[in-house]
């Protein structure tokens, strides 16, 4: 991914990390709460084989959904 759409990746993935926090559903494994941008970027990984940054410039729009995706999967629980 190039760097303008690495930017603008990052820059949706924290916008939708910050109206995810303390809306995960509680852990046992994270007694202090969760943490929402790892939430979403492990989920990217899992997802597409590779990080964010490494996801080619053509499936950027994708990434996005999946994020938005991610976001109304996880805090509907």
């Amino acid at each position: 991914m190039n760097e303008e759409n690495r930017k603008i990746a990052w820059s949706y993935i924290t916008k939708i990390g910050d109206e995810m926090k303390g809306k995960l559903p509680d852990s046992p494994n994270h007694p202090k709460g969760r943490n929402p941008y790892a939430h979403i970027l492990i989920l990217i990984k899992t997802k597409f084989g590779c990080s964010y940054k490494e996801i080619p410039d053509e499936k950027l729009s994708t990434l996005i959904r999946f994020v938005d995706f991610v976001k109304e999967k996880s805090i509907s629980k």
